[in-house]
Parts: structure tokens; C-alpha cells; sequence
């Protein structure tokens, strides 16, 4: 089995910034290297009626992952980003225990910015990828 990948970089996480981050519980991690990683211990209540990690909860952390990637990319401050786009791929069953969905840019344009997530769990085993489409949005002026 591959085995996952050294972790080379600095990272800082990000605390809960939503509903949905709240009511999972997976963790986010924005590394000095331009990925961001969403990390999450797959729980009972995260499987589906085949004893397997939900299929719309992977799809999130994909997204999750390659979205902060996306907001990484123009530096300082997260950039807000909408999705416009995702496409995702299930390759392998994830069951309990640990997986990390990590996202990097591809391409970052003026408006639109273009970026790729993988999922794996703790033996390295690729379990789901995806691509998406993020939209840059304008920041709310300062009152």
C-alpha cells in the first residue's frame, strides 16, 4: 500500500468558520506550501447504511480542502470563495478512523481560480479525488 506522504511544511489551523465545520468536526490545516488540509476521524456517525464514510461528507472535505486552497493562493488574508464547480471521483471505501483531504490551485485567474483535492486515509490508501471551480468574491467594505 502507498503510504502518505511526509508532511514537509509549516501549517496553521483554522478554527471552526461554519455550521457545516461545526457539525462534522473534521479540522482544517492551511500549509506554508499553498495546500490546505481538512482533516477528519471518521466516527460512527459519519458512516452511511453500509458502514462507510458518507459519500456527501468526502465530497465536502474535497471541496473544503481545494476552497481554502483556492482562498490561500492571492496571500494575506483567506480570500472568500464561492463554488461554482465540483466534480468528484470515489475510488476505495473509507471506514473508521483518520482521512486527510488535501487541496492545491492549479490556476488562479483574476475572478476564477481552478483546484484539485485528494482524499486519503491513514494507510495512504487513495480513497476519493476531485476538482473544482471557485469564484472570488468581492470582500464586504470595512463600516
Amino acid at each position: 500500500m502507498p503510504s502518505a506522504p511526509p508532511e514537509t511544511s509549516s501549517h496553521t489551523p483554522v478554527a471552526p468558520t461554519s455550521g457545516a465545520h461545526l457539525l462534522i468536526g473534521y479540522e482544517v490545516d492551511l500549509c506554508d506550501d499553498g495546500t490546505a488540509r481538512v482533516t477528519l476521524d471518521v466516527l460512527p456517525k459519519h458512516l452511511n447504511r453500509n458502514e462507510t464514510l458518507h459519500g456527501g461528507i468526502i465530497a465536502m472535505m474535497l471541496d473544503a480542502s481545494a476552497g481554502f486552497a483556492a482562498s490561500l493562493v492571492r496571500g494575506g488574508d483567506l480570500s472568500p470563495v464561492l463554488t461554482v464547480a465540483l466534480n468528484t471521483q470515489f475510488l476505495a471505501a473509507a471506514r473508521q478512523g483518520r482521512v486527510v483531504a488535501t487541496g492545491t490551485v492549479k490556476r488562479a485567474g483574476r475572478s476564477i481560480c481552478y483546484a484539485d483535492a485528494e482524499m486519503r486515509d491513514a494507510d495512504g490508501t487513495l480513497l476519493a479525488t476531485g476538482n473544482g471551480v471557485f469564484k472570488y468574491l468581492q470582500r464586504e467594505p470595512a463600516s
